[in-house]
């Protein structure tokens, strides 16, 4: 490992106190034309225009035209930055030290990923178990598939024996996947490619073949175009993709949009778990040993999440929060699967449960006001005890195969570069495997979790992060960043970017809003369909707290969230733009009457329901959708919207819409600028050429725009 050595030199900032909350006046932004059509839509009797519908089609030569005129006035903006290629620098060479993945073991080898530091992607590597791990050799480079590492490994599956390797790949950051099947022996590629597939697992049988989950082709766009009939296939290995066997989908009477299936460890039995949308799922179970066996149905209903976990024999071992919002396990004979004859394993707590199993044990991985707790229990449901853990923080791992002795699991906080534990599972003690040599010191920061009130009252967590010592007299530059949607939880985690601009004197913020998942279901469905604007409220809140306390004030304020979260930002920023200086939207839902349409958003309807549902839910929707709330006349924070041209999860409409309504309509001199990233879709697998970059941009227009003519602190 190289260790990087900076020299980071303070200074005064080179404007005077009375001057420095002032934006840096450039000249006036001539932004691209973007022209308007006589589009509108009818809700309930109400007409609503939508004069941008023509930049939803993706692949008209217009819309490319708009796309290139964009991205030409914002890095025109970009680069006369005068300090954004110092952050580059800095981003660089803060980013260039070895990444190391957890080992696990399959057949014969131990696999690990690394990252020698500016590799676009990770590397994965292996060694015969039991040799000195010096010996590893790369087994499959995915920064050979494209020379930019525009191509990623999208997912890796090894057969049971470890002599077969299914991995995905996405390209462009593309959500559809193609899948190549190797011989892990030779390296070499064994069958024809298989295509069109998304959102999918691989699910091993034995060694025969595995299952998948995929769309039909839609038609139209491949970007845009509405998938909401997955299916579940199985590949026989050996044999072409035309005649893989359809399992589960397809049926007119039974549209699902989401659909997995997985293969228990013992090949015994085939879990289906059909999904109308991500929250809540149907459970059922086939016998792989019996001939033709049917599908049994242990749950027939979506109003649970609920997934086997584990078998001994016939015994399951079922994870759900079905009469249970912090979720449990329960375990029941497969002879008579019903909920009736469930019996608690892991009972329900006041935390959220997030299991996994290794060793012969159960980890109960317990979320406490978002920061991790692992109990450990044995296959009786006895407590083994409390895993000692590094520190206060997020730990993920704690896997592996029923014989093994010992497991990796890693730890990180907003503080600390994420490392590697190894575990003994019966004796109960962790040693650190492997530490990343990074030029950033921990003891000079420091992370403290403070409760706000939200405005009807509720006590909402945030976690705030900061040089120690900082002085609070509401100019520091900060970032608030949010999300609040899909009972997805903000835990503590170190990043490279927060890092860097946390050596500027910045602050860092992290709000953990209902909509999320930290106390459970009630707090996730506390932020859904006629209550999603308790997520928009606790975000204010989090952002004048922080101006209360005076770790910062409107002027140095920046708001930022991405997809859900680009959502929290597009919302807040129409409600409350005199709340912050710069809003910073990316790859948001943003025109909230017409996600639904595309791709597979329809399946985000439980948390933010449909604009054809009904009146009362259409007027919800219009009164906070982004793109149905630019007014004009309205002076809007400086804005820099982000997304990426290959975005099929959250279409880029979204944003260019937003985009253009802001240009048309903010008063002032606050840019809105749009930056479109090519070859980039939602944000797994951006090579980290493309990431750095995105950073640099996204500080130096925050900085740039609170009236930073230099940087607060000077990097050498």
């Amino acid at each position: 490992m190289k260790k990087i050595i900076f020299t980071i030199l303070a200074f005064n900032m080179l404007v005077s106190c009375e001057n420095e909350n002032k934006a840096v006046k450039t000249k006036a932004i001539d932004y691209p034309q973007t022209h308007k059509a006589d589009t509108v839509d009818t809700y309930f009797g109400e007409a609503v225009a939508d004069p941008y519908r023509w930049l939803e089609d993706d692949r008209s030569e217009e819309t490319e035209a708009w796309v290139k005129a964009q991205n030409e006035t914002t890095f025109e903006y970009l680069d006369s930055i005068p300090y954004r290629e110092e952050l580059k620098k800095r981003l660089t060479k803060l980013w260039n030290y070895e990444k190391i993945g957890s080992p696990f073991v399959e057949g014969d080898y131990t696999y690990y990923q690394k990252n020698d530091g500016l590799q676009n992607q990770y590397v994965i590597y292996r060694y015969q178990t039991g040799d000195d791990p010096s010996t590893a050799e790369v087994f499959l480079d995915p920064n050979t598939f494209k020379e930019d590492g525009t191509i990623s490994l999208g997912g890796t599956s090894f057969s049971k024996d470890g002599k077969t390797l299914a991995y995905a790949i996405s390209e462009g950051g593309s959500d559809w996947r193609k899948i190549l099947i190797m011989n892990t022996e030779t390296k070499e590629i064994i069958e024809d490619t298989l295509v069109d597939i998304k959102f999918s697992g691989m699910s091993w049988y034995k060694n025969e073949g595995f299952y998948y989950s995929s769309y039909d082709k839609p038609v139209g766009s491949e970007l845009s175009a509405k998938t909401d009939q997955h299916k579940v296939y199985y590949h026989k290995l050996g044999t072409k993709q035309s005649e893989d066997q359809l399992i589960y989908g397809g049926t007119a009477e039974e549209k699902h949009r989401y659909i997995y299936g997985m293969v228990t460890d013992d090949d015994h039995y085939l879990v289906i778990t059909p999904r109308v949308s991500t929250s809540g799922n149907k459970l059922y179970i086939k016998d792989l040993t019996i001939p033709n066996a049917p599908l049994v149905e242990i749950l027939g209903h979506t109003d649970s999440d609920s997934n086997i976990i584990e078998n001994v024999g016939s015994k399951l071992y079922i994870m759900t929060n079905l009469d249970a919002p912090n979720q449990k396990i329960v375990t029941v004979d497969v002879s008579d699967p019903s909920p009736e004859n469930w019996i608690d394993f892991i009972p329900e707590t006041e935390n959220v449960l997030t299991p996994s199993t290794g060793g012969g044990y159960f980890f109960a991985n317990y979320m406490v006001d978002a920061v991790s707790k692992v109990l450990q229990y044995d296959y009786d449901g006895k407590l083994i005890r409390e895993v000692g853990l590094p520190g206060i923080g997020t730990v993920g791992g704690f896997t592996a195969k029923k014989d093994e002795k010992e497991l990796y699991y890693s730890f990180t906080n907003y503080v600390t570069p994420g490392s590697i534990y190894n575990y003994d599972i019966e004796k109960g003690t962790s040693a650190l495997y492997t530490k990343p040599s990074i030029d950033f010191n921990p003891e000079d920061y420091e992370s403290k979790q403070v409760f706000y009130e939200s405005k009807d009252g509720t006590k909402v967590p945030m976690i705030i992060t900061c040089k120690k010592g900082l002085e609070l007299n509401g100019k520091n530059p900060t970032i608030l960043y949010g999300y609040g949607g899909f009972n997805i939880s903000l835990t503590p985690s170190f990043s490279i970017a927060n890092a860097v601009w946390m050596e500027q004197g910045g602050v860092y913020a992290v709000a953990n809003l209902r909509g999320g998942g930290e106390y459970g279901k009630s707090w996730h469905n506390a932020g859904t369909k006629l209550q999603k604007q308790n997520v928009f409220d606790d975000f204010i809140a989090a952002a004048e707290y922080l101006i209360s306390e005076k770790y910062t004030s409107s002027d140095f304020l920046a708001i930022r969230g991405g997809s859900n979260g680009g959502l929290l930002v597009g919302a807040t920023m129409t409600q409350r733009p005199e709340l912050m200086k710069v809003a910073l939207p990316a790859v948001g839902v943003l025109d909230m009457l017409r996600y639904h349409t595309f791709t597979a958003g329809a399946g985000w309807a439980y948390d933010y329901g449909t604009a054809e549902d009904n009146k009362e839910m259409f007027e919800y929707l219009k009164g906070y959708s982004p793109v149905h709330n630019v007014k004009e006349g309205a002076q809007y924070p400086a804005t820099l919207v982000t997304t990426g041209d290959h975005d099929d999860r959250v279409v880029p409409a979204h944003s260019f819409k937003f985009a253009a309504e802001l240009q048309s309509k903010q008063t002032g001199d606050n840019p809105t600028l749009i930056r479109i990233e090519t070859d980039a879709g939602h944000g797994a697998g951006t090579p980290v050429s493309k990431t750095i970059e995105q950073y640099a941009d996204i500080y130096g227009f925050t900085l740039y725009n609170m009236g930073f003519k230099v940087l607060p602190v000077k990097m050498n």
